[in-house]
């Protein structure tokens, strides 16, 4: 009996358990404005502790980073009715940034070299330097396995700024040199994402980093960015050939479907019987700026007529590529289960030219041992009522 009575007392404790548990919820986690679980950015990537960093200013903006890669996930912005839009194109999980799922640059920071050295080639003191290819034969934003798909250290972390760190191996893509890499995002309050990189490098070597957002200021990543107004500050651009490679010419805009200079949709001149157009299937090319490396000048503004936000851009860069996100084509999946097709997205990356390092009359990208390299870029938002 009192075998039975134990039993019977167990079996209580044990209902009484399960009945409590069952009423337990599990914490909520927090998510972010534009709808990010951070807990889904958690993983361990080639050896490497990944997360996702919520930057927030007064205002009520916020822009969410993941250190894979560097990469802005989301950016939120009130429009002209106060609506939080979230204007830039990214997944909801960090494993979606993996090249073996999505290839993809959303949101990046790029290195060593952002765009493309022809032919993944180039000389530095003498030596002839060959770097992987992965483009039209071209090495295309540091190769196949660029900053883009690594892992950054985070350094520090405040309610509106994150630095990242990318210690680069001598021979990381064949690149020489043990390069160092910091990245710093700001989220100011006067509603400007403000980009700083600097770099040193134990050997000579190249570099040129960039931010490649693909924003959408419409709000509305199912619909294209061809109603976007767009102007940039450059009276000349240096066109490419087929394989999207610079042909070393600076040529004038006046008169061509690349001349912004005074705003235009973006989708006004795109579709022209023009050669550098019909070519890129849309826009995908260096602008030559105006702005002679003054951050204190736009040197491109691009407006949403649909939701009155108003992106201008500043960098001490003396180019800019503005890519129409032509190659978007249906096969990638975004946040909030939105189908990304032809043209959902626009960049705007500040940097050096394409293919410097074989261009000798064009800005040098060489970085020597003892120097820093710096670059800035501020992505101002505003809205336009």
């Amino acid at each position: 009996m009192n075998s039975i009575k134990n039993y019977f007392l167990l079996g209580m404790a044990g209902f009484l358990l399960m009945a409590c548990g069952g009423n337990q919820k599990e914490p909520e986690v927090a998510l972010t404005k534009s709808g990010l679980n951070p807990q889904n950015f958690v993983a361990e990537i080639n050896g490497k502790q990944t997360q996702l960093v919520t930057l927030t200013n007064a205002n009520g903006m916020e822009v969410c980073i993941t250190n894979f890669g560097g990469r802005v996930v989301s950016i939120v912005k009130a429009d002209k009715n106060g609506v939080d839009q979230d204007i830039c194109l990214g997944f909801d999980n960090v494993k979606a940034y993996q090249p073996e799922v999505n290839q993809t640059d959303f949101g990046a920071s790029i290195g060593r070299y952002a765009n493309r050295i022809n032919q993944g080639r180039f000389e530095l003191d003498g030596e002839t330097i060959q770097l992987p290819t992965n483009n039209y034969g071209h090495c295309l934003h540091g190769g196949p396995t660029g900053w883009q798909y690594q892992v950054y250290e985070v350094e520090s972390v405040t309610p509106n700024s994150v630095k990242l760190v990318m210690n680069s191996p001598d021979g990381d893509n064949n690149f020489p040199g043990n390069m160092k890499a910091i990245v710093t995002y700001t989220l100011t309050d006067e509603d400007k994402l403000d980009i700083t990189y600097e770099a040193t490098c134990d050997k000579p070597s190249i570099i040129n980093m960039t931010n490649h957002t693909y924003f959408n200021l419409n709000g509305n990543p199912s619909k294209n960015i061809e109603n976007v107004l767009l102007s940039i500050n450059a009276d000349t651009f240096t066109p490419t050939d087929t394989t999207f490679m610079t042909t070393g010419e600076i040529l004038p805009v006046e008169g061509t479907p690349m001349d912004f200079r005074t705003p235009k949709a973006v989708g006004k001149d795109i579709n022209a019987d023009y050669a550098q157009t019909q070519g890129a299937l849309g826009y995908d090319h260096n602008w030559v700026l105006n702005t002679k490396g003054d951050i204190n000048t736009p040197c491109a503004v691009a407006e949403s007529p649909e939701t009155g936000i108003v992106l201008t851009v500043y960098t001490d860069e003396p180019g800019i590529q503005f890519y129409s996100g032509n190659f978007l084509d249906g096969s990638v999946t975004g946040k909030n289960g939105v189908v990304y097709n032809k043209r959902a997205g626009l960049c705007l990356e500040t940097q050096h030219y394409p293919d410097s390092p074989n261009k000798k009359d064009w800005p040098s990208v060489v970085l020597r041992p003892g120097e820093v390299y710096h670059s800035h870029t501020i992505f101002g938002f505003s809205t336009r009522k």
